[in-house]
């Protein structure tokens, strides 16, 4: 089965070249049959690519530790569950799921795409197959996963004991959807550039796929964020990581695209800055890839990788972000710059939510790099950290917020910004009250918690008003107004929960970085300490064994006023032989929509523990946030109107205007 799979990925690779240059010269020429090999070719390369992952995924199932891949990174006595997600819990393996997804992304536009155009969808297909090539050759030449280990050892060296988590099995994957979905758009973009045409049914048909990928992009980051915090022991949830920017960069790139998209489909305008943000979207996709896997950063989130992968990944790097670049700058002036409009219109708003957003990516991107940069120029070290991005990401952000219920407001082509602010009233009468209770009530001492309450509320009533004016709130009947409200297009929807999904993760962090509580502390054994108005207790010290690993287990009890237990939290020190790595389990309590998190330090002879205890307000909703905005662009992605492949021609009336996030 491993020589199976081995031979599949040279299979692939080469239907990947076959895949790059037939269509291609194809689409030159005219040549309809030349062009049709595009999609039976992309649809065959993936079945194999799937084949081979398939196979490695045998391997780790049965122990095969003949595999160089499976020894280092499996253990006959792992569950499972964790023999399976190690597949890609290491550099070699990650790879193949990367390309695994990139040729999925590819088979899905060679079996959905007949709408396309013939010569756009071979050119698609073409520069998709030529991103593949590029990553299969990189497999094959510096990270076969399926290199064997004769004599084959007796026993594995066991997964990292941090990847040993369902998060492993969460995390990568939508990562990965949302990363190398981003491909199809830079696809499409080099397409039309190659084509040297492009109008709105163009962005009708980018416009999906940027949505799918923001989509897994988003949940891939929230899920990553709340692996970081429960399983690190960090009591964090956002570090500002140079792994973490990595994948953050594109999320902001991306939902730039996704905005711009929209008044390119409906206007006809910004079309030029939509092709580039589609190539630079993807392009800081390439770059989270060089950056995790190239040896430069020194990261929990890092693989260890030789120097030769990263110099062939910043290869790559520089071929398809500096070929792309170089296509744009040649057929940017031969491009239409698209339709005008009023700097106060739906338009506008855009463009101003597309200035910070590419700022803030701007800000990211600089914060990441300057340290490797002066480090590569002159070998100093230096650390940037959190003051520095909260002092120049932050006041980017606060703008962009308070804007965004204005946006859905504003008419296309010419708005009025006085009606919209007369409309959103409501949501600014509730914003006030919540930062007044906030800053009276709740912390007397934060101005900046009651503003950021009162600007959570903000969106998420803002959210609310913009479907409430689309059905007639106050201005028709209840009966016309509940019909209205039913058949409100998809995307109006969508658009409301992801604006709203971002006020409540607003929430979560206001929450939990002003009102929480830590404690550390030394306990023994029943002794309690008071957290946030709760009595917890500590029972002791467990000895237990698991699957793979030793643990010490720590014992804490809830108690209220009555001396009852209301429930148990239990954290521990666990580690594991083969590795001879030591993890920290944290015990985490969720109440509502707070969390009490409890993790250990050393352990004294007398029985005594260090205790670290936080009492974290809200923070649950930080993660239902980015859940909120996922089913927010999954609604979107569900409106008919995205599923076709150019605009259809109105016969009556306008179809009811609606944005999509």
């Amino acid at each position: 089965m491993v020589e199976i799979g081995h031979f599949a990925l040279v299979l692939a690779f080469a239907l990947a070249l076959i895949q790059t240059i037939v269509p291609l010269v194809g689409a030159r020429l005219g040549n309809d049959r030349m062009m049709a090999v595009a999609a039976p070719t992309a649809i065959t390369g993936f079945a194999l690519t799937a084949l081979s992952f398939a196979a490695l995924m045998a391997a780790y199932a049965g122990s095969d530790f003949s595999v160089v891949n499976v020894w280092e990174n499996s253990h006959s006595l792992q569950p499972m569950i964790y023999k399976i997600t190690g597949t890609w819990g290491n550099h070699e393996g990650s790879m193949l799921l990367w390309v695994l997804i990139l040729a999925f992304f590819g088979a899905l536009v060679a079996a959905f795409g007949a709408n396309l155009p013939a010569s756009l969808k071979a050119n698609v297909l073409a520069v998709q197959g030529s991103i593949g090539v590029a990553f299969f050759l990189f497999i094959l030449s510096t990270s076969n996963p399926f290199t064997r280990l004769i004599p084959a050892p007796v026993e594995g060296r066991d997964l990292n004991p941090i990847l040993q988590d369902l998060g492993l099995a969460v995390h990568p994957p939508l990562l990965y959807l949302g990363y190398v979905g981003f491909s199809i758009c830079f696809s499409f973009s080099v397409a039309a550039l190659i084509d040297g045409r492009i109008d709105a049914a163009w962005a009708r048909w980018v416009r999906p796929w940027t949505l799918v990928a923001w989509i897994f992009l988003t949940g891939g980051i929230a899920m990553g964020s709340y692996w970081a915090y429960y399983e690190l022991g960090w009591g964090g949830f956002w570090f500002w990581d140079p792994v973490e920017n990595a994948s953050f960069m594109p999320w902001l790139a991306g939902t730039a695209l996704l905005h711009s998209a929209i008044v390119m489909e409906k206007r006809s305008a910004l079309k030029i800055w939509t092709l580039l943000l589609a190539i630079l979207t993807f392009s800081l996709s390439l770059l989270g890839t060089f950056l995790v896997r190239s040896g430069v950063l020194t990261s929990v989130h890092a693989f260890a990788t030789d120097p030769s992968r990263g110099v062939f990944i910043l290869c790559i790097l520089l071929f398809f972000i500096g070929g792309s670049l170089a296509l744009f700058a040649l057929r940017a002036s031969s491009l239409t710059a698209g339709g005008l409009f009023q700097p106060i219109s739906r338009e506008g708003a855009l463009v101003l939510n597309n200035l910070f957003l590419t700022t803030a990516t701007a800000t990211v991107l600089v914060g990441t790099l300057y340290p490797l940069a002066l480090e590569a120029l002159t070998g100093d070290k230096i650390s940037v950290g959190e003051p520095f991005f909260n002092l120049t990401f932050g006041p980017l952000m606060v703008p962009l917020l308070l804007l965004v219920p204005f946006g859905p407001l504003l008419a296309w082509k010419r708005g009025d910004l006085f009606a919209a602010a007369q409309r959103l009233m409501a949501a600014f009468g509730a914003a006030l009250l919540a930062a007044m209770v906030t800053l009276f009530l709740v912390d007397g001492g934060s101005v900046l918690a009651a503003f950021g309450t009162g600007l959570a509320v903000w969106l998420i009533i803002g959210a609310a008003t913009d479907l409430a004016m689309k059905s007639g709130f106050s201005s028709v009947a209840f009966p016309v107004m509940l019909r209205r409200f039913i058949g409100l297009p998809r995307s109006v929807f969508g658009t409301a929960l992801a604006h709203a999904g971002l006020g409540v993760t607003l929430i979560g962090m206001v929450g939990t970085l002003n009102f929480g509580e830590e404690h550390i502390l030394t306990m023994k054994p029943q002794q309690t300490v008071e957290v946030a108005g709760r009595t917890v207790r500590f029972d002791g010290i467990q000895p237990m064994k698991g699957p793979n690993f030793n643990e010490d287990r720590a014992h804490f009890q809830l108690i209220n006023a009555g001396g009852q237990v209301t429930g148990t939290i239990n954290s521990s020190k666990r580690f594991y032989p083969a590795r001879q790595m030591p993890t920290t389990e944290a015990g985490i309590k969720t109440i509502g929509f707070s969390q009490l998190y409890i993790a250990l330090g050393d352990e004294s002879a007398d029985g005594s523990v260090v205790a670290r205890i936080w009492w974290k307000p809200l923070v649950t909703l930080i993660w239902l946030g980015g859940l909120v905005m996922m089913v927010g662009g999954t609604i979107s992605l569900a409106d008919r109107r995205l599923r076709v492949g150019a605009p259809a021609k109105r016969k009556s009336k306008p179809a009811a205007v609606a944005g999509a996030s």
